[in-house]
């Protein structure tokens, strides 16, 4: 089992959600250094720990990338996890809000890849972990760009999987269900909390699990879809159009 201890981590979206919860998980894993990169990097929380680098960094600003690259050229995990959510369907949506998902959660998290993978090709053996979503496997209409812009990030990570699979790197994508995050904030259902989830995903990054979905909720989407993929859009139809 390669574990994440002593291991140099960058994490992308780590203020708030899974991103402020995978910082504390690598903490606990024993992680060497944590790079933590927010838009903001004021709302970066203290996590306590001189082992935790607070960076600025937008992930859909290519110079920005460029600069954080300068100063982590350890960089030995790559976590992408930043994402923004716009509620809306296609029909109806506005397509800036459908274009800010697709540039933030596909196009960013590619030019992260990118930047870093020649870093992670000399810094072997290393990880990308990316952070999709199970509506990879489905998309949901009244979140349609998200689950369009996650679905191609599923897709895009496969890709790289192949292109890194000789070089030293593993690619994990993960597929999570419905977290408690803010993302999810109103829902009534019984979400797990994004701490739970975060050391899931790691704990299956050490035992070498490359598709990865950490919640129940989320399994039983995906083992749905498994079963045949008509039934889990037949299950997000009723969802969408029980509203």
């Amino acid at each position: 089992m390669e574990t994440l201890k002593n291991k140099v981590v960058l994490i992308t979206g780590a203020n708030r959600g899974i991103g402020k919860s995978l910082v504390k998980a690598c903490l606990e894993k024993g992680a060497r250094k944590i790079y933590a990169t927010a838009r903001d990097v004021n709302k970066i929380p203290d996590f306590g720990n001189d082992r935790v680098v607070a960076l600025t960094l937008d992930i859909t600003d290519n110079t920005q990338i460029l600069e954080v690259l300068e100063k982590t050229k350890d960089t030995e995990v790559l976590i992408n996890n930043a994402g923004v959510l716009s509620p809306g369907n296609i029909l109806e949506g506005e397509i800036n809000a459908i274009e800010n998902d697709m540039n933030v959660n596909y196009l960013g998290t590619i030019q992260m890849m990118q930047a870093f993978a020649p870093i992670l090709e000399k810094n072997t053996p290393s990880k990308i972990i990316n952070i999709a979503s199970i509506v990879a496997y489905s998309p949901l209409p009244s979140i349609a760009g998200y689950s369009a812009s996650k679905t191609a990030l599923y897709s895009a990570t496969l890709s790289v999987r192949i292109e890194l699979e000789k070089k030293g790197v593993t690619v994990h994508a993960v597929n999570p269900g419905a977290i408690d995050t803010d993302m999810n904030k109103g829902s009534d259902w019984e979400m797990p909390s994004s701490d739970e989830i975060a050391t899931i995903i790691l704990d299956k990054v050490e035992t070498g699990t490359l598709d990865i979905v950490p919640d129940e909720i989320g399994l039983g989407m995906y083992n749905k879809w498994k079963e045949a993929p008509s039934k889990l859009a037949a299950f997000f139809s009723e969802l969408y159009h029980s509203k």
